[in-house]
This record gives structure tokens, sequence and C-alpha cells, in this order.
């Protein structure tokens, strides 16, 4: 993704629209379910009543709730030790201007102006073609896939952006859109759709962007074709907040 440490997996990537589904992929999808299914059961699973994923549900619930609650205390903590540097720093009122340029170029600084909200959301779980010749709906063919998002966050970028929030975070060029399921995990914290993407910049070139993108047209196509939610949004002005994560770098490998 632009300005992301992170792209779709050629696994995880929303098929272009065909009327008719191969079946060498359901048959695949068919074993695995087989060999999981035969697993759980050779270890005495009781798989009408398995507990572990549900525990596993409130555990990632828990943490992200906990993850909010640390990025908040962060967030202030920092802003304090900034004011102080600033105070203590000696530096000149020019310095200060380019400093805070830089931050708000880095996205640390709230940014406000004219922009847009594209909201994703998935069709219902018993949706059926809206349109003639389309065949019955998959399971996947029914969500919002990691996919989806870093489609609509390119284009904003690729369409001039000053500033990207997904949800309630502000994007950084370190920051990834993960999907897992049909959950966001984003910066340490889990949400599920509807999913909102904020974008401030030129409203005129941001929409011409998404709607130029071949990603967001094959989305549009799911949209027509099963019901999944797209909707543009136009502000006068927004408001994105600054990011106020850490911006160190872990677990990071050099290439090569």
């Amino acid at each position: 993704m632009s300005n992301s440490a992170d792209s779709p997996t050629p696994a995880s990537r929303r098929p272009r629209f065909r009327p008719v589904r191969l079946l060498t992929g359901a048959v695949f999808a068919l074993a695995g379910v087989i060999f999981w299914t035969s697993f759980n059961t050779a270890q005495g699973t009781n798989i009408r009543s398995d507990e572990s994923m549900l525990r596993l549900s409130d555990l990632i619930q828990e943490r992200s709730r906990k993850n909010g609650t640390l990025g908040d205390s962060t967030g202030k903590i920092r802003s304090e030790v900034d004011a102080l540097a600033r105070r203590d720093n000696g530096s000149t009122q020019a310095e200060r201007r380019k400093l805070a340029e830089l931050e708000k170029t880095a996205g640390t600084r709230k940014l406000s102006g004219a922009g847009l909200t594209v909201t994703l959301t998935d069709a219902p779980p018993n949706a059926t073609p809206q349109i003639p010749g389309v065949p019955d709906p998959q399971p996947n063919d029914l969500v919002i896939h990691q996919q989806d998002l870093q489609a609509v966050v390119n284009a904003l970028w690729q369409g001039g952006a000053k500033g990207i929030k997904v949800m309630d975070q502000r994007l950084i060029s370190t920051s990834a859109v993960r999907c897992v399921g049909n959950t966001l995990i984003l910066q340490g914290q889990v949400y599920s759709p509807p999913y909102k993407v904020t974008a401030v910049g030129d409203r005129g070139k941001l929409s011409a962007a998404l709607t130029a993108s071949p990603a967001i047209q094959n989305y549009r196509s799911y949209v027509d074709a099963y019901g999944l939610g797209w909707k543009v949004d136009q502000h006068d002005t927004v408001t994105l907040p600054g990011y106020s994560g850490t911006v160190d770098l872990h677990q990071a490998q050099p290439i090569g």
C-alpha cells in the first residue's frame, strides 16, 4: 500500500468478477475443512461447542481495549514532553515553524480541511444476486477484505490526500491495514465493519482517484451484484487527529 508497511498478498485478493466459479477452489477449500475437522475430532474437541475461538475473540477484544487506553495515555504524555522540549530547546521561531510543518507532514499533528469519507460495509449474510446472470454469492463475496480497504487508502493517496485516517486512527508512513477474518487490526486495535476512511485534500481529485482505481472498480462490481456497502460523503471541513503512537520500527529486517 502507498505509505504503508503492508501490501495485499495474492491469497487475499478479491478475484475479478466472473459469472462462473472455478470448481478447483471449492475442492481445495472443502479438503481444508475436512482436514481441520478431522484434526479437531482427533484431538477430542467438541466441534459443536468449541469455546477456544470464543476465548480467543474475547482476548483480542480485551487487548484492543487496553491498547486503546494505553494509546490515549501515551498521546497525552507525548504532547506534554513535546511541549517541554519546544520550550527548552532554544530553537528560533523559524526553526519552530519548520518543525511544526514537518510534524504536520509526518501525521503527528491534527489536520483540518476539506475532504471526504468513504464507508465500506459488509453485505447482508442472506444476500442474493441483484442483477441477472450473476451466480449465488460465496461467503467471501459478502464481506470487506483487506485489499478493499487498501485500495481505498491507495487511491486517496494517489489523489493527493494531505492526510488520511481509518476509523479513528491517523495513518503514517509505517501504518499497516490488516484484516483477520471480518475484523480490521490497525495499530494494535480491532475494528468491525462498517469501515470508514477519511481524507483531507482536494475533493474533486480525491473523488476522481477513487473512480479511476481498477481495484475499486472491481469492488464496486460486487456492490452492484450482492449489495456490499459503498458510500462517499463530502466534507467542507473535517479534522484528522494527530498520530500519537510510537514511531519506532520494531522487528524490521534489512532486505538482501
